[in-house]
């Protein structure tokens, strides 16, 4: 047991909504400062905070997503996986109801393991080859439908940027072209990043429709987004692509996080936009702070919780950069194999030399 306590609610139940993302790196995306318009949505949207300094502790979805799923970080994996809680779990013993509905196939792994821990578990993708992503609004609507009085925890983990980059999203979303290139080729660079690019648009226009839909029934809510690592797409001389690699790269492990909170969430905890806010511009690393934030929205509290890893608390403090090697070792970020290169891309980006 997480030994965890809640704090009164408001008449209106609230509903938390955690997103989680596939390979999706944080440089690609507007809201990070990139020149193409991927998030118009976003960038429009009130009480929105991303986080630009947001490095993952894995470029493996098997460990990475686990870890976002439950209070693990690259430094307990090795120890504590086989007896971990999830998320689920917790706010089960906080009285909400929960959902995993999930964009991938299952495949007897920890995420499958966590997510069954939930009230109600699906697997879209399993009852059709071509789902995507937006396909989830739809039992995300009929859970909250069905449980109008009830606190809500529900957790979308979509398919997002995964390779085949053209299979993530239909016809109508093809914004940037050529994208209809899908050979492992550094020639085919260009058409690679179109179609990457318009993936990362189809996830804004996803969590822009999540976004409207909690808010439209229940308008105490908030929703915290996080991807499990980020990609490789020919980016310089190594002509890496992809990612999982032995070895990662600065673009593997810089992924993109964003939180939102509705404007009734704002009226009645400022306190929580406005620590949000302040921590944007700090390094975060969303394998510890996931977590802790989610239960702080929910104003939930654990003696095995620590508060400063909360991106809503206003004495979060930025922990030790970290990798989950191959063999469940928490290696110091400069001890992992990051060429010079890479270790400049991340100074560039921390703002340290």
């Amino acid at each position: 047991t997480f030994n965890a306590t809640s704090a009164p609610t408001d008449s209106i139940p609230p509903v938390f909504v955690l997103v989680i993302g596939e390979t999706s790196r944080a440089d690609n995306w507007q809201l990070n400062g990139y020149s193409r318009p991927t998030n118009p949505r976003l960038s429009n949207e009130k009480n929105l905070f991303f986080y630009p300094k947001a490095l993952s502790e894995s470029n493996t979805t098997h460990k990475s997503v686990p870890m976002l799923m439950s209070y693990l970080d690259a430094s307990n994996f090795g120890d504590s996986i086989y007896t971990a809680k999830s998320i689920f779990a917790l706010f089960n013993d906080m009285g909400y109801r929960t959902a995993y509905f999930s964009n991938q196939s299952p495949n007897h792994s920890f995420i499958d393991f966590f997510g069954a821990q939930a009230d109600t578990c699906a697997f879209i993708k399993s009852q059709s080859a071509s789902k995507f992503d937006f396909d989830l609004l739809e039992p995300l609507s009929d859970f909250i439908s069905s449980n109008p009085d009830g606190r809500l925890f529900i957790v979308l983990h979509t398919y997002g940027s995964h390779f085949n980059y053209r299979e993530r999203y239909p016809d109508s979303n093809s914004i940037f072209k050529p994208d209809n290139a899908s050979d492992a080729d550094k020639n085919n660079r260009g058409e690679l990043v179109n179609a990457y690019d318009n993936t990362i648009a189809y996830t804004d226009c996803l969590l822009d429709s999540v976004i409207r839909r909690i808010e439209r029934e229940h308008c105490n809510a908030a929703l915290v987004y996080t991807s499990d690592h980020g990609e490789d797409i020919f980016d310089d001389s190594r002509e890496r692509f992809l990612h999982a690699s032995p070895v990662p790269t600065y673009w593997q492990i810089h992924q993109s996080t964003l939180a939102w909170l509705s404007p009734k969430l704002t009226q009645q905890q400022p306190e929580m936009a406005k620590n949000l806010e302040a921590n944007g511009g700090k390094r975060i690393s969303p394998q510890k702070s996931l977590f802790p934030t989610m239960m702080q929205l929910a104003r939930i509290k654990s003696r095995y919780v620590t508060d400063s890893l909360s991106l809503v608390s206003e004495c979060y403090s930025p922990a030790p950069i970290v990798y989950l090697n191959d063999l469940n070792e928490a290696l110091p970020i400069d001890s992992c194999g990051l060429t010079p290169a890479d270790m400049e891309n991340l100074r560039r980006l921390l703002g340290t030399r």
